[in-house]
């Protein structure tokens, strides 16, 4: 990581950029810089780390996984945004795991700092309920989407929910692996292999030869 001071680091965070100057120099004196290399655990599911991981650079995926081991992921984070607020404010376990897909760089707040820096700044604070109330209307998407719709209509959705627009088209920038996929939707990898094989003979998805996903609208109607 490029040798950068802690202030400057704190006003990269979107969730800090509503801090006055003092506000982000105190805080800036509590965290903690670190570097994942891909593969290692941010967050353990039913562990405690008591602290909020804010994503600096690269990639990480939230994954719960059951008594049998079976994996889902519920959730791919960028660049901005957090997690482990939820252990901060009810002190309870970790509810899944963070990984890091890439080398991801992080700042670290513990709790004592987290906790004392929402009474100070509304605007703060209602940035991490706004990131909860996000968190929490993607978490009911995903039940609608076990409960309503077929294979076909959920691998539709979670493409759809991970591209990007780019000019007229939509991007899918990260492809992700058949089992991924799988993993994402509820479903086995060779359904989601051949619901894959069926939208690229009816041209609603395309791989691209830097092998992002062009995703057509008309995979909407599946959803």
């Amino acid at each position: 990581m490029v040798a950068i001071s802690n202030i400057d680091l704190v006003r990269r965070v979107p969730m800090f950029s509503v801090l006055t100057e003092a506000q982000a120099w105190t805080l800036s004196q509590s965290i903690v810089k670190k570097r994942y290399k891909r593969g290692e655990c941010l967050v353990e599911q039913g562990g405690r780390s008591n602290a909020l991981f804010i994503i600096l650079a690269g990639r990480a995926r939230v994954i719960s996984v059951d008594s049998r081991g079976r994996e889902v992921i519920l959730a791919v984070l960028h660049p901005g945004d957090h997690v482990g607020e939820m252990s901060l404010i009810d002190g309870q376990p970790h509810s899944a795991s963070v990984i890091a897909e890439v080398q991801t760089d992080v700042l670290m707040l513990g709790r004592v700092a987290f906790l004392q820096s929402l009474p100070e700044n509304t605007s703060m604070s209602f940035s991490i309920m706004r990131g909860l109330v996000h968190r929490l209307r993607g978490a009911d998407r995903k039940i609608e989407s076990l409960a309503l719709l077929d294979v076909y209509g959920r691998v539709a959705r979670a493409l759809l929910e991970m591209s990007e627009t780019e000019g007229a088209e939509r991007i899918v920038r990260n492809k992700p692996s058949r089992q991924d996929l799988a993993k994402m939707v509820g479903a086995s990898r060779e359904m989601v292999s051949r619901v894959m094989k069926d939208f690229e003979q009816q041209s609603l998805v395309l791989e691209r030869d830097d092998g992002s996903l062009v995703v057509r609208d008309r995979i909407a109607n599946m959803t």
